[in-house]
């Protein structure tokens, strides 16, 4: 497999480490208590998206979520993936959104908890799934043929821009024969594949529909050649080490919310209708833990 970051030069804008601290439900002052401990509650975001559309998007949801624990929510949106494991490891982060398989490492680096995931407007568990999409005149037909052809990937770590779309190629023995790039993300990827300077990129079902509902992916002018089983939506974690009375807090919090508080961020991933969010448990995440062992994957390669 030859990969590299050659794409990430391209990219839109680079993600940077970003704070923005939501409005404060009267927590300048906050005394010390079970949902407060600290006066703020750090709040780590995933890049998924273009940071700058991120952004307000949770700072919907970080200022419902601190009106309920009457606590200052301050939202991170790390670098990177790797970025937001490693807050969470040094206690820079209090509460955090990973990706499926981020959250494999978060929790074997700082005992990440799953509370809280997207639920849809029955309330139901939501997923999406990771896809390989090619130019609609491409001849490429399926995943066997793209040996030669260059793969424009997401961000290292990504579930559907990085560890399923190589684990299909490495599955199909084709993967010393594939240039798979890091475009830097999964925005940054659909675009290589728009712009032509890559044969092939890796298309998530949440960015497909973003893109789709806003006109910038036409989907008359791409074919899909491989699309992953359905991956479980993102879940909203807890930092192992801190109090159980600050964790019950928090989770009771975030499932009390209401489903306008979190429809924003649902849009990102795919959720619409978005619901309130609905409990999450490690057992959710059993097939990224057990894809992670097959691949020999570990928190290096994020």
């Amino acid at each position: 497999m030859k990969k590299n970051a050659a794409l990430a030069a391209t990219a839109l804008a680079a993600l940077t480490l970003g704070l923005a601290a939501c409005a404060p439900a009267g927590a300048e002052n906050a005394a010390a208590s079970a949902s407060c401990p600290d006066g703020k509650i750090r709040f780590g975001i995933l890049p998924y998206e273009d940071p700058e559309r991120l952004e307000p998007a949770y700072q919907v949801l970080a200022k419902a979520l601190s009106e309920k624990l009457d606590c200052e929510v301050e939202v991170s949106i790390t670098e990177d993936y790797a970025a937001e494991v490693l807050a969470m490891e040094n206690d820079q982060l209090e509460i955090a959104q990973f990706g499926p398989l981020g959250f494999v490492f978060a929790n074997e680096r700082a005992q990440a908890e799953p509370l809280a995931s997207f639920g849809d407007a029955e309330g139901n568990p939501t997923t999406y799934t990771g896809g390989i999409w090619v130019p609609k005149d491409s001849k490429i037909q399926s995943i066997e043929d793209l040996p030669g052809h260059t793969l424009a990937l997401g961000s290292p770590g990504s579930t559907s821009g990085d560890a399923l779309p190589m684990s299909a190629i490495t599955d199909a023995g084709i993967a010393d024969e594939v240039t798979a790039d890091y475009a830097g993300g999964h925005p940054e990827a659909l675009l290589a594949l728009v712009n032509g300077t890559v044969d092939a990129a890796q298309i998530n079902s949440q960015t497909l529909a973003t893109a789709t509902a806003e006109g910038t992916f036409d989907t008359s002018k791409f074919r899909q050649i491989w699309e992953s089983d359905p991956i479980p939506n993102d879940p909203i974690t807890v930092r192992g080490n801190l109090p159980q009375e600050f964790k019950d807090a928090v989770s009771d919090a975030l499932l009390s919310l209401d489903a306008e508080d979190v429809a924003e961020v649902s849009g990102f991933l795919g959720v619409d209708p978005a619901g309130p969010l609905i409990p999450a448990t490690t057992k959710d995440y059993q097939p990224l833990f057990d894809l992670a062992k097959t691949m020999g994957l570990t928190e290096a390669d994020v």
